[in-house]
C-alpha cells in the first residue's frame, strides 16, 4: 500500500469598505487566485502517470486532509461565514465548477449535478463562523464538516485537487487566514485482468472528459 501526499500553502485574504476583498498572494502560499469577490481557489495533482504506464489500475483505501488549525480572522466580527471545500475529483474543475461546488457538492442541483459521484474521488466540505465566545481569539468554529466521494478506482493519470474557500460577502473588514493543508492518499496499484483493464481506461477517459449536463 502506497501513501500519496500533496500540500497547499495558507491564503491569506484582506477585506476593506475601499477595495473590497483583495488576495495576499505576498503572504499567501503559491497558486492561488480570486474566482469571484469573495471566492479563492488552489489546484495540484496527483502524478499517476508512472502506475498509468505500468498499466495498472489505483484501488483507494482512503482519503482525508491534514491541517494545523481552523481559520483565522484579525480584528475578529461575529457572525462571519467561511466555505472550505477540498476535492480531489478524477476531472479538473473550472472555476464555474468550483464555485458552483461551493452551493451542491457533488449531488443534483439545479441544471444539474456539476461534479458526479464516480468523478469525486474524496470531497471534504466545511462551513466556519466566528461566535461570542471565540471572537476575542479570533478562530472560526466548524459549524458542519461533512465528507462526500466514492473512492472508486481509476485507470487514469492524475488525480486533480481543488481547495475552494468562500468567504461571506458581509463578512467583516480585516485579515482572513485558512491554514495550510496536507491531502493524503492511501492507495494499491494493482494489475487486472486486460479486458477489465481496458474497460477501467475507457471508463476513467469517460469521466475525466464528462461534459456538463444541462
Amino acid at each position: 500500500m502506497k501513501t500519496l501526499a500533496k500540500e497547499i500553502g495558507i491564503l491569506r485574504a484582506d477585506k476593506s469598505d475601499q477595495e473590497g476583498w483583495v488576495l495576499r498572494t505576498d503572504l499567501s502560499g503559491e497558486g492561488w487566485e480570486q474566482v469571484s469577490p469573495s471566492g479563492f481557489v488552489n489546484r495540484q495533482y496527483f502524478d499517476l502517470a508512472g502506475m498509468s504506464m505500468d498499466n495498472k489500475t489505483l484501488f483507494f483505501n482512503g482519503a482525508t486532509t491534514q491541517e494545523p488549525q481552523n481559520p483565522v480572522n484579525t480584528p475578529a466580527t461575529v457572525g462571519n461565514l467561511a466555505v472550505v471545500i477540498d476535492c480531489m475529483t478524477n476531472k479538473p474543475l473550472t472555476n464555474e465548477e468550483a464555485l458552483a461546488t461551493t452551493v451542491y457538492g457533488n449531488i443534483m442541483g439545479i441544471g444539474g449535478a456539476r461534479l458526479t459521484l464516480d468523478q469525486t474521488t474524496y470531497m471534504r466540505f466545511r462551513v466556519f463562523t466566528v461566535d461570542i465566545d471565540t471572537e476575542a481569539g479570533g478562530y472560526y468554529i466548524p459549524l458542519s464538516d461533512n465528507q462526500l466521494g466514492s473512492l472508486s478506482p481509476t485507470a487514469s493519470d492524475r488525480i486533480y485537487i481543488t481547495r475552494i474557500v468562500l468567504f461571506g460577502e458581509l463578512n467583516g473588514n480585516g485579515v482572513h487566514s485558512v491554514s495550510p493543508v496536507r491531502y493524503l492518499l492511501k492507495a494499491n496499484a494493482k494489475e487486472e485482468p486486460e479486458f477489465e483493464y481496458l474497460m477501467r481506461l475507457k471508463r476513467s477517459y469517460e469521466l475525466q472528459n464528462e461534459p456538463d449536463r444541462d
